[in-house]
């Protein structure tokens, strides 16, 4: 988990389950809701606080979702939403889709957030909580220290905050159906196979990389994360997905920082012999 001492909140104070850091742009949401950080009614009420004040937020192009417990990243849906049906529906959210149940509403919120979103895995995180991770743009888990499940069906239900979607998805529809009717317990060698994580990465290297990404991510001229998020979303909708790609393509080729950008590139080597073998770090620089 990142622990960096900088403490800037900004306006997102008063949490009951969680803390939010503000840094470069981009928004660590650390989970604290001991003792095993429970989906339940305070977290995800803390959840769509947050999810309604950043949304229209400029000033965060990037969100980290971590937690406090590097034993649980998030331990599950809490049980008493299936022994007591009404303690979930309380939680429906009245600007959501009402033919959602409140956690498909709360993981669907998240997932159309404009800011890009990564989930920095570590420990369990099964049901509600993978669904949850699922739900954003990227995940990165800790090696040999993360494990993923969907363990609904042992429980006489199946998968109801957006499991089946997100993991079909990600994964393929064989490949969902043996995690979800098999509900087995996957280590990161096997999300990342899956495709359900992004890649698995040493303890050590996880926070250095995820800062890295999220603070680069988060430096890119305005418009361009609208763009790409719109174009790649477009290829899993009923739409031609090549044309929404020309579209946001012409969009950004139509302000003049790009050009600025490209022109500064050049005057450092870019679009030469010597320059292309270090391309990225001219593009990084300026």
């Amino acid at each position: 988990m990142n622990t960096k001492t900088e403490n800037n909140t900004g306006n997102y104070q008063n949490y009951h389950s969680m803390k939010v850091e503000l840094r470069h742009g981009v928004a660590y949401l650390t989970f604290d809701n001991p003792p095993i950080n429970v989906l339940d009614g305070n977290l995800i009420s803390d959840l769509k606080e947050f999810a309604g004040a950043v949304a229209s937020d400029e000033s965060v192009k990037v969100i980290v979702f971590q937690s406090s417990n590097p034993a649980f990243f998030l331990a599950h849906g809490d049980i008493n939403f299936v022994t007591n049906p009404e303690s979930i529906m309380k939680l429906a959210d009245p600007e959501g889709d009402p033919a959602l149940n409140p956690m498909q509403q709360l993981h669907e919120r998240l997932r159309n957030l404009p800011q890009v979103t990564i989930a920095r895995l570590s420990g369990f995180a099964r049901g509600g909580g993978n669904e949850l991770a699922m739900a954003l743009d990227m995940r990165f888990a800790v090696a040999g220290k993360t494990w993923l499940s969907q363990p609904e069906v042992l429980m006489g239900i199946m998968p109801g905050g957006g499991g089946t979607q997100y993991l079909s998805k990600l994964a393929g529809r064989a490949r969902a159906l043996e995690v979800i009717l098999g509900a087995e317990l996957l280590d990161s060698v096997m999300a990342e196979k899956y495709g359900i994580i992004n890649r698995a990465i040493p303890e050590e290297e996880i926070d250095p990389y995820i800062e890295t990404l999220a603070t680069r991510i988060a430096s890119l001229l305005p418009g361009v994360i609208d763009a790409a998020k719109n174009a790649v979303d477009a290829a899993f909708q009923n739409t031609n997905g090549i044309t929404t790609e020309s579209l946001m393509l012409g969009k950004l080729f139509s302000e003049p920082a790009a050009a600025s950008k490209m022109l500064a590139a050049m005057e450092q080597g870019a679009q030469t012999f010597e320059g292309e073998h270090r391309l990225e770090e001219i593009l990084n620089r300026i």
